[in-house]
This record gives structure tokens, sequence and C-alpha cells, in this order.
């Protein structure tokens, strides 16, 4: 089964352009032409964007994706142009409907099939719309239990975007993370996965998110409306932590692109590349990666789909 985290960047230039005008339009291009090589070094349109995204995981045989920054024309436009065998699960992150960007997970109904679903928001009141204090931005966990419908064999995944300017807000919100990832793992005897943009390297000063929900350094503490309602035994997983998968496979097979944030810069210009796309897979296994990789989010012609290179991990789930 093959996982992906991809940070498709919000629509911050909104047309009138459906996507099956952009569909459309690629009939009436020579597909023995070449591009204007790297002519185009500035963020573009979605509606131009788009179809590279699609283009990249569907080039990847994906059977589930975690996106962040999608509003909900973006998660609609990509369920189009994923096809009928894709569905989604997630909520707006501002009302808890539709209102903001989302973080939804999508997964291939032919391969994966959804046991439940729920969302959570990464604040000190996490079952109703609300924002960190201090937070840049209104943050949510969507999570859903599920399961491979050839082997039968039961997973979590949890996807998220921690904040981009509060340090405090991406800890906080890794400490409910590994909460609920430990949880599930207690809960269901099976894999868990967290995918997301946590705005924190893996290397660097901005570190905190990640230590937390590695286990490298202690949580935070949470909410006890949260501990209640996902209780667990001390006695159970007490050593509980998210490993990064780029650490789990054989090295030959892990990816020699290292950055996932590019920003829209032009090529060549490596000034705010940094690592903080991830997905993580609990401590108590149940899984076995085969391959990561980080793919270029980079045409011919200069596009860039996102300031974000997606994030792909190939696992065997070994039970559940």
């Amino acid at each position: 089964m093959k996982l992906a985290s991809y940070n498709v960047r919000y629509d911050i230039k909104p047309d009138n352009i459906t996507v099956q005008q952009s569909l459309d339009s690629l009939a009436t291009t020579d597909p023995l032409k070449p591009p204007i090589y790297l002519a185009l070094t500035e963020e573009q349109p979605w509606s131009t964007r788009r179809l590279r995204v699609a283009e990249i995981l569907l080039n990847e045989d994906v059977a589930l994706i975690g996106f962040q920054e999608a509003l909900i024309r973006q998660v609609n436009d990509l369920k189009e142009l994923l096809g009928d065998d894709w569905a989604w699960i997630g909520v707006g992150r501002e009302d808890g409907v539709k209102k903001g960007e989302f973080s939804p997970i999508f997964y291939k109904c032919s391969e994966i099939e959804l046991l439940s679903t729920d969302s959570f928001w990464l604040s000190k009141t996490p079952f109703k719309p609300s924002k960190y204090p201090g937070a840049g931005c209104t943050r949510v966990c969507t999570v859903g239990r599920l399961r491979t419908i050839k082997e039968r064999k039961q997973f979590t995944a949890l996807n998220t975007h921690l904040d981009h300017s509060s340090d405090e807000q991406r800890r906080f919100g890794a400490s409910l993370l590994l909460h609920r990832a430990r949880f599930e793992a207690m809960s269901t005897h099976s894999a868990v996965f967290v995918l997301g943009d946590f705005n924190s390297s893996s290397a660097q000063t901005d570190s905190g998110a990640y230590q937390i929900i590695t286990g490298s350094i202690p949580p935070l503490p949470i909410d006890p409306v949260f501990t209640q309602k996902y209780p667990i035994d001390p006695a159970q997983l007490p050593s509980f932590g998210c490993l990064d998968l780029r650490t789990e496979g054989p090295r030959r097979n892990v990816s020699s692109n290292f950055a996932t944030f590019t920003a829209f810069r032009k090529p060549g210009n490596t000034k705010d590349w940094s690592r903080i796309d991830f997905v993580f897979g609990g401590s108590n296994r149940g899984w076995l990666v085969k391959q990561y990789n980080v793919r270029s989010s980079r045409s011919d012609d200069g596009i860039l789909a996102s300031d974000h290179r997606p994030v792909f991990v190939d696992v065997d789930l070994l039970s559940g």
C-alpha cells in the first residue's frame, strides 16, 4: 500500500475555470511540442497547478493521500481529477463543515474501506472549531480507521497541518497527535500512521513538534477532556512514539530528495528549503517500509504544482 502526504497550497489565485475546461485545453496542445523550459518561475493559479498535482499522484499508484491546505473547491477538484474510485473524509477547520482549509484523507475505494472517521482541533478545546492561543490559524486533524479490502488488515491514519507561526501550538498539537495515535494503537491493535505538514523540521531549531511526536522529548500537558475521551492505560505501550518512516526503509530505497518545502522559488534557489512534511508510523509497528520517496513538484516548463513536494511511502501491513 502506498501512502502520500501532500500540501497542495491553498487557492490564493481563484478563478472560474472548471476542471473540465482545464482538461479540454490539453486537447489543443501538441504532445510533441517541447515547452519553453523553466519559463514560469512564480506561483501559478490552482486551475493550472491542479492538473500537475493529479498527474503526480496518478502516476504513483497511491492508495491513501493526506492533503493539507485544501479549500473545499480544491477538495472537490481533486476528487474529480482522481476519479470515481476515490472517496475522502475531513471537515473545514473554521466551522467543522466546509469553511476554511481541510486536512482531508483521500482513499482508493477498490483497495481500502472506511470503518469510522472523526476530527479534532489542535487547541485547548479540541472537540469544537477553535484556535490555540497565539497560533496563526485554526488547526484540525482528520482521523480515519480503515481496512484493506483484499487482506482485511485494519489501520488508522491521522492527517494534519501544524501552525506556521507558533512553536508552542506545534508542540501542543504534536502532544495531542501522539496521545491519539497511542490510543489508536492500544484500541485497535493495528498499525497507526500520522501524516502531515508539521511546519517543524527534523533537524533545525524549530524541531520541537518533531521531537515530541517521535518521543525524543516529553509531550506537553493536554486537556483532561481529551484524555478522558481517549483513555490510555499507562502500562500499555509505555514507550510509544511515532517513527519517521524515512529512517525505516532499506537505505537504497530512500529518496535522495530530502527537502519537502521549496517555496515558489526559481530553480537553484534553495533559500527556504526544509523538511517539514512527514509520514510517521506508530512504534507498535504492524507495518514494514519498502520504499520512501520525495517527488519533485516542478515540471519542465517551470510550473511548480505546489510549494511543497509530495512524500510517498510504500508499506506492507503485517497485522490488524
